[in-house]
C-alpha cells in the first residue's frame, strides 16, 4: 500500500501558516482585526476546497485542544466559546464555500477576489450571530461591533489573498509540487 504524504504535508503546513498569521493583531474593543482571515483566504486559494478545508479544520482542532495557535498565542475551548469563537467556527464553512466557488468558477483573479469576499461575509455572519448570542447583544450591536469594523480591511485582505494566493498556486503548479485544479 502506497500512501501519498504530500496532501498531509500541504494541509499541515497551511494550518501552521494560519497559526502564524493569526498573530498579526490590530486590537479593537470586542473582536480584534487579525491575519487569520487573510490566511484562510490564502490557504483555500492555494489548496482548493478539499485540502483548504482540511487545513482550516486542523487549525481549529489544534486550537481547540489547547495549542496556542489562535490570536495572541491563545488556545483552548475557552477561546472558541468566547466572543471570537463564532469567527473561528465560521472559518470551516468559509473554506468550504470558497472551495465550492473555486470548483464552480475557476481560479481567475476576479473569481479569486469574489470567492474571498464571499468567504469574508460567511466568517462575519458566523461571528455576528455568535456575538449576539454569547454577549447577549442586539442585532444592531452585533453588526456594529462584529461586522462593520471589518468590512474595509476584509475587502483589502480578500484582494491580497486572491493576488498572493494565485501567484503561489501557479508557481507551485509550475514546479509540479501542487496538482493543477
Amino acid at each position: 500500500m502506497k500512501t501519498n504524504v504530500r496532501p498531509l504535508i500541504y494541509v499541515s503546513f497551511c494550518a501552521a501558516i494560519i497559526a502564524v498569521l493569526a498573530q498579526i493583531i490590530i486590537p479593537l474593543p470586542l473582536v480584534p482585526i487579525t491575519g487569520q482571515t487573510l490566511a484562510i483566504g490564502l490557504v483555500v486559494t492555494i489548496l482548493g476546497k478539499k485540502m483548504g478545508t482540511q487545513a482550516v479544520g486542523l487549525y481549529i482542532l489544534l486550537g481547540a485542544i489547547g495549542l496556542p495557535v489562535f490570536t495572541a498565542f491563545s488556545g483552548g475551548l475557552g477561546i472558541i466559546f468566547g466572543p471570537t469563537g463564532g469567527y473561528i467556527i465560521g472559518f470551516l464553512p468559509t473554506a468550504l464555500v470558497m472551495g465550492v466557488y473555486f470548483e464552480r468558477f475557476g481560479y481567475t483573479f476576479t473569481h479569486a477576489v469574489v470567492a474571498n469576499v464571499i468567504g469574508m461575509f460567511v466568517t462575519l455572519a458566523f461571528g455576528a450571530v455568535w456575538l449576539k448570542v454569547i454577549a447577549d447583544l442586539s442585532w444592531q450591536a452585533a453588526l456594529l461591533s462584529g461586522v462593520v469594523p471589518f468590512l474595509v480591511t476584509g475587502v483589502l485582505k480578500a484582494v491580497m489573498a486572491a493576488s498572493i494566493g494565485l501567484v503561489v498556486k501557479r508557481r507551485l503548479q509550475q514546479a509540479n509540487v501542487l496538482q493543477a485544479a
